[in-house]
C-alpha cells in the first residue's frame, strides 16, 4: 500500500521532543497538538485528526511493533467513567498549569522545573530562557510537563497493551468524540425540526 504524505506525521512528533529538549521553549508548539483536533471536531464533525493525522499515535504504532504486548487493553480504560474521569482529571491539571502561568506574569517567581507524572519534579536549569518573557518560559515548562506526562504513559500503555491503547483514553480523543457527539445530536435536532416546517408540522 502506498504510503500517503501523512503517514509520516510520527516525524513531527519526534521533531517536537528533539527541539523541546534542545530549548524547552520550543514547548509552545505542542499547542498545535491541542488545538488542531478540536478544530476537525468542531468545524468538520469528525475525528479526522485522530484516525489519520495524530502524529503520537503513529509513533507508538511503529514501536508498539516490536516493544508492545500485543494484548486487549483491559475493559476499565473504554469504560466512559473512566475516559470522562480522567479528562476531567487531566483538564484540572492544566488549569494548575494555566494559574500557574498567571502567577508568574503577576509577578511570581519562574519556577524551571518538568513535572513527570504530575508528582516527579525534574529540575530544568539548564534551559535558557532569557529571550522570552518570564510567563511565556512557566507556560513553556508547564506545556512541555503536559505532553511529557501523556507520552510516558502512552508509551506504558503501549508495551502493556496494544500499541495504540493510549488512544483508548486520551483526553484530546474523549474530548472531540464528545464534540463530534454534540454536533452530531444538533444536526439530527435541526434535520427534524426542518422535517417537521416542510410537512406543515411546524
Amino acid at each position: 500500500m502506498k504510503q500517503k504524505w501523512y503517514d509520516y506525521l510520527w516525524i513531527a512528533e519526534l521533531a517536537y521532543w528533539v527541539l523541546g529538549l534542545l530549548n524547552i521553549l520550543f514547548a509552545w508548539l505542542g499547542v498545535l497538538f491541542f488545538c488542531i483536533p478540536l478544530l476537525f471536531a468542531v468545524f468538520g464533525g469528525n475525528k479526522g485528526y485522530c484516525n489519520r493525522y495524530c502524529g503520537r499515535g503513529q509513533l507508538l504504532g511503529l514501536l508498539g511493533r516490536k516493544l508492545s504486548r500485543n494484548v486487549p487493553p483491559p475493559r476499565f480504560l473504554r469504560s466512559p467513567w473512566f475516559r470522562y474521569g480522567f479528562l476531567t482529571f487531566f483538564m484540572i491539571m492544566f488549569g494548575l498549569m494555566l494559574r500557574s502561568t498567571w502567577m508568574v506574569f503577576t509577578g511570581a517567581p519562574l519556577r524551571q522545573t518538568v513535572t513527570l507524572l504530575w508528582v516527579f519534579k525534574l529540575p530544568w536549569q539548564w534551559a535558557d530562557v532569557s529571550i522570552a518573557a518570564p510567563w511565556m518560559a512557566q507556560f513553556a515548562f508547564g506545556f512541555f510537563s503536559v505532553m511529557m506526562t501523556s507520552t510516558v504513559l502512552g508509551l506504558l500503555t503501549m508495551v502493556l497493551f496494544r500499541p495504540r491503547s493510549w488512544c483508548v483514553y486520551c483526553p484530546m480523543g474523549t474530548m472531540t468524540q464528545g464534540i463530534c457527539r454534540l454536533r452530531q445530536g444538533k444536526e439530527d435536532t435541526e434535520d427534524g425540526r426542518e422535517g417537521k416546517k416542510n410537512r406543515g408540522t411546524a
